[in-house]
């Protein structure tokens, strides 16, 4: 365990071990990121991707995870790009974190790396009406990077026995997985959240392989009945990054 981060501060979200500003990011600091950060199987990569990373969260949770993990963040937005890497330069780790203020699309075609795993937080919904703000609208909806695509750059960019870990919510889940099935990809590991025991599914966590995979699937409360107090289970995901847990 590294040494925790006692002193709070303003324009982010204090860890234990690091500090995320995100006070100039569209998305900021939340559940869904720290869902997929604490999730996502590291213990077999040395080399990872965060596609669309914002303020770096993901990529420094599995930082503080795998020591040994080196960590390709891409952020199309400058502004969260150049945050990401003063949180990245801030951390324990900032030997192992490299961001790249550039679309995904344009980034692997100039790359000749391939990634042990790939992460993504990415846009979920359909462009409707758009925000006022560019930069949220890129964050939010899949106009700049739908799904399909998506996969097909995470299909490039994977080693043969890679893994690619997307959180989404419940309804997008079920079209994603079917778009990856007929790319060819197979779900390695599907984890549904619910926010209590007698709420549905809101989110899911999806592992998917290029490799042929029998599918493991669990499920995560975050809360007891009581709406309030965290289980003992999801505290389990939290208790390295949460300073009062």
């Amino acid at each position: 365990m590294g040494q925790t981060v006692k002193r709070y501060r303003k324009g982010g979200f204090t860890f234990k071990q690091f500090f995320v500003g995100h006070d100039r990011c569209a998305m900021k600091v939340g559940t869904d990121g720290v869902l997929l950060g604490a999730w996502a199987p590291v213990e077999n990569a040395c080399k990872a991707l965060d596609i669309g990373c914002g303020s770096g969260l993901i990529s420094l949770m599995l930082a503080q995870r795998q020591p040994r993990l080196h960590i390709d963040a891409i952020e199309l937005d400058p502004v969260a790009a150049e945050q990401a890497a003063e949180n990245f330069q801030a951390s324990p780790w900032a030997d192992r974190l490299q961001v790249y203020a550039e679309n995904v699309l344009d980034f692997v075609q100039q790359t000749q790396n391939k990634y042990a795993l790939i992460v993504s937080n990415p846009p979920y919904f359909e462009p409707a009406v758009s925000c006022r703000d560019l930069y949220r609208d890129q964050a939010r909806y899949t106009g700049t990077l739908n799904h399909q695509s998506l996969l097909m750059c995470a299909k490039k960019l994977l080693t043969a026995d890679g893994l690619f870990c997307v959180v989404l919510p419940s309804d997008v889940a079920e079209n994603v997985e079917q778009l990856a099935l007929q790319q060819g990809w197979s779900v390695f590991q599907r984890t549904n959240i619910s926010d209590k025991s007698t709420t549905p599914i809101h989110r899911v966590l999806l592992a998917f392989s290029q490799q042929p995979t029998e599918t493991l699937i669990d499920s995560l409360v975050l809360k007891q009945d009581d709406g309030k107090t965290y289980t003992p289970q999801f505290i389990q995901w939290i208790t390295d990054f949460y300073v009062n847990y």
